[in-house]
């Protein structure tokens, strides 16, 4: 039985055993005096509110069942302390942005910026991290926060001591456009979105030697990892296909692994490819040296260009491909070491962001810390 039923069955036994007592037709109620009349009709109605009461008492003492949790949404997720600043971490500094003009990609002129941690001395090189859109990567309250996730894994010696180079895409223009802040410039699919060795030459020839004219920084390719979001995904992997030598680990969130770079044949010229090739060229090529950590969400990007997720998807498996076939000829020489997550999220850096610090405690999980 329920507690309002028992209630109710309680409440209607007093009312009856009252009622009983008190104005039967039987003896002894018949003795009542005429004067008492009016007391009885008083009686009944309290007796007629214990009746109503006692069933509604039940229902309000009755526990309170918690409220159901929110109901997550597709592309939310939630930094960990280790994107945060933190109470008794040494703080490193960021220094910029500079201005730079290239050379190599004539008239096109960025800023970049260097992140120096508080651990870092002269007397040995650190390592580096190079991630593109350093405009977007660099900015305290954003989707990525790196500068604050080297601080933090750098101070628990989670990762080795790690100067990190964030620079923008170029602009055709004199100077460097005050009122982009977060925004793209103009030369940014010219040099991210190509699948040839230019961003690598420039990043190796030109602002390499920018970043040794202030501090040491490690020649060792396995010390250096190169990131980057959407474009800048690509353009990170891009340098390392091309330059392996130089640069072996990539973070590659919501990689832009599509035809934006392609351009059809025309005046006597053949076509030119976008980044869809790769998983092709991934499949037909011996493994190169590459670990590489791939982010992408189900509800990314779908149009012109292509099928954002799944133009990673198929980035991943072209790697295992190219393993196992190694494998299976038992080729000699180097495997990719490859690995990937993939969200609910759209075209951002949230869950990428997010993920960043597990990202390079991967990344550098057999290096010397």
């Amino acid at each position: 039985m329920t507690d309002v039923a028992t209630a109710a069955a309680v409440s209607s036994g007093i009312l009856l055993a009252l009622s009983g007592g008190l104005f039967c037709d039987a003896s002894p109620c018949q003795r009542l005096p005429p004067n008492l009349l009016p007391m009885k009709i008083i009686l009944l109605r309290i007796m007629a509110v214990i009746f109503v009461s006692l069933p509604l008492m039940a229902v309000d003492t009755a526990p309170v069942p918690p409220a159901a949790p929110a109901t997550r949404k597709p592309g939310e997720y939630a930094f960990t302390a280790d994107s945060l600043p933190q109470p008794g971490v040494p703080k490193g500094r960021l220094e910029g942005p500079f201005e730079f003009q290239s050379k190599i990609l004539a008239g096109t002129v960025r800023r970049y910026w260097l992140y120096v941690p508080a651990q870092y001395t002269a007397d040995k090189p650190a390592c580096l991290l190079v991630f593109q859109d350093g405009q977007r990567a660099t900015k305290p309250d954003g989707d990525l926060r790196i500068p604050q996730v080297l601080e933090n894994l750098i101070a628990e010696q989670a990762i080795p001591v790690t100067i990190g180079l964030f620079i923008t895409p170029g602009n055709l223009s004199p100077t460097y456009p005050d009122n982009l802040g977060t925004g793209n410039p103009n030369h940014r699919k010219e040099e991210y979105d190509a699948v040839n060795d230019t961003y690598a030459h420039f990043l190796i020839d030109e602002m390499l030697p920018e970043v040794r004219k202030k501090y040491r920084i490690t020649d060792d390719p396995d010390g250096r990892i190169i990131g980057g979001t959407s474009s800048g995904a690509i353009c990170a992997f891009t340098v390392a296909w091309e330059r392996p030598d130089q640069f072996r680990k990539v973070i590659s969130m919501i990689g832009s692994y599509t035809s934006i770079g392609w351009h059809p044949a025309a005046a006597g010229q053949p076509a030119i490819s976008g980044g869809e090739i790769y998983p092709t060229m991934i499949r037909k090529s011996s493994p190169k040296p590459i670990r590489i950590f791939q982010q992408d969400g189900s509800n990314d990007l779908d149009n012109e260009h292509g099928s954002w997720f799944l133009a990673n998807q198929q980035m991943a498996v072209a790697f295992a491909y190219a393993n196992a076939t190694a494998d299976q000829k038992k080729e000699a020489g180097p495997r990719y070491d490859a690995k990937h997550e993939w969200g609910d999220g759209a075209h951002s850096d949230k869950h990428g962001g997010t993920l960043l610090p597990d990202i390079l405690r991967w990344m550098w999980r057999d290096f010397p810390k």
